[in-house]
């Protein structure tokens, strides 16, 4: 027989031992991160945000592009000819170069229409940003609910595997008082066919956070992304304030959906006021100058070669007399478009109202139904003590163990989902109010502890 030798551990090594193994304990960790850390990350990598800012950039040039009714425009044109003419009586001919250069510029002085254009590009500009901030408040919601999808999942993993091993505790418990005589076979096959259960279970549970991990990945742009789980214990804040009108009152002011339908009812108007100056003048301040040289003159004045210089400055005014009724129907149709961006305000009111009032009734209920949840897991935990106990001593069977073990771990599950829940609807109805913003995400990010929670072990099936 042979023995393996030992190799002796270098001085270095033992001395540095444990700093190494406290290294190795924190590698896995390494990489996790809070929830404000992750909405930046998703700032510089979702699609859909990247596009809204690429509009909101593309609206500010063509508002700008508006402004060039306002300003003077100046024209050069520049040319270089050869003529050649023949005259058969006298007999005459003359070939001569000729180049000519003019500088043009106009002004308008009255144009009413181009000043309500103006206007309507910045009206324009300010629906981008509404839009802009819609989407900064989706992109956040959007984060947090892919970042509590994964706690949400680990969680129900984890709780799914202590009912496992809970389980597996209670069947061979079964078994020994079988094998005692001091049961039937039928709580060991009980247990047997609750924990065939718990297993099918855990491969489906990881599997679902797989793909809830994949969706954060995908968003945030960043491979093996571990968020950071909520600090323990849970001090979750409360709703202020406490009236849905306060919360109305306030989307009414600030909500981007809204403030959009304003604008365009703006636009709208303005639009219909341009069509109205179709029948206005135009009044155009314009200059010019113009250079001709001709040096071997023309057929006009063939002696010799000239040069000719011409400025001119005037006023040009444009009345429009008729223009086959499109005018007035042009009017008549803003004018149905204004009527159509007031029925679609009126619905967005309506619509904001409603979804702020909803949200507030959710983080109302979810508050609630933590509560009873946090009451409820008290008391499934003292059920569970006394079917042990009965079970011990005679006056319980193993399904009632099994019921009582199922029960609590749902209720844990249902309870941490349950907090996330209202995390995410007090987000919610901030976006509804109109109101979210990064502070939002520091205020949550305060309710997140500085370490993970160790993940899940992967079941055997799933690897």
């Amino acid at each position: 027989m042979r023995l393996a030798r030992t190799l002796p551990v270098p001085p270095v090594l033992r001395r540095h031992a444990g700093a190494l193994l406290a290294l190795l304990a924190f590698a896995p960790w390494a990489s996790a991160q809070s929830l404000a850390e992750l909405v930046e990350r998703a700032r510089g990598h979702d699609a859909v945000w990247q596009a809204r800012q690429a509009e909101t950039d593309a609206a500010y040039s063509r508002s700008e592009q508006a402004r060039a009714g306002l300003l003077p425009s100046v024209g050069l044109q520049v040319g270089a000819n050869r003529a050649r003419t023949e005259i058969s009586q006298p007999a005459f001919t003359l070939s001569a170069n000729s180049q000519t250069a003019t500088l043009n510029a106009a002004q308008p002085l009255y144009r009413p229409a181009n000043r309500i254009a103006y206007t309507q590009g910045q009206r324009g500009y300010e629906i981008a940003l509404a839009q802009r901030d819609a989407a900064e408040q989706d992109l956040i919601v959007r984060t947090s609910q892919a970042y509590f999808d994964v706690l949400g999942a680990e969680d129900a993993l984890r709780f799914v595997q202590a009912q496992k091993d809970a389980v597996s505790q209670q069947l061979a418990f079964a078994q020994r008082n079988f094998d005692v005589g001091n049961a039937t076979i039928t709580d060991s096959r009980e247990a047997q066919a609750r924990f065939d259960l718990i297993v099918a279970q855990e491969i489906a549970t990881d599997n679902d956070l797989r793909v809830k991990r994949l969706a954060l990945e995908q968003l945030v742009g960043l491979p093996g992304v571990r968020p950071l789980p909520l600090a323990l214990p849970v001090a979750l804040p409360s709703l202020s304030p406490a009236d849905p009108q306060a919360w109305v009152d306030v989307s009414l002011g600030t909500q981007p959906q809204l403030r959009q339908a304003q604008l365009a009812l703006d636009v709208a108007r303005l639009e219909t006021r341009k069509a109205e100056t179709g029948h206005l003048p135009t009044v155009d301040l314009q200059a010019g100058y113009s250079v001709n040289n001709n040096p071997q003159g023309t057929i006009t004045a063939p002696q010799g070669g000239y040069r000719a210089k011409t400025a001119s400055v005037g006023v040009q005014l444009n009345l429009p007399l008729f223009a086959g009724f499109s005018v007035q129907n042009r009017i008549r149709e803003t004018l149905s478009l204004e009527r159509k961006s007031e029925a679609d305000l009126d619905q967005a009111r309506r619509s904001v109202e409603q979804s702020t009032r909803t949200a507030f009734y959710g983080v109302q209920s979810g508050q609630g139904q933590v509560r009873a949840l946090e009451a409820a897991e008290l008391s499934s935990q003292s059920a569970l003590d006394a079917n042990r106990l009965g079970y011990e001593v005679g006056v319980r069977i193993n399904i009632d163990v099994l019921n009582a073990q199922s029960q609590l771990y749902q209720t844990k599950r249902d309870l941490a989902q349950a907090r996330y829940n209202v995390i995410l609807g007090q987000l919610r109805l901030r976006q509804a109010a109109g109101t979210l913003n990064s502070d939002d995400v520091q205020a949550v990010n305060s309710l997140i502890a500085d370490t993970p929670n160790a993940p899940p072990a992967v079941p055997a099936a799933a690897r």
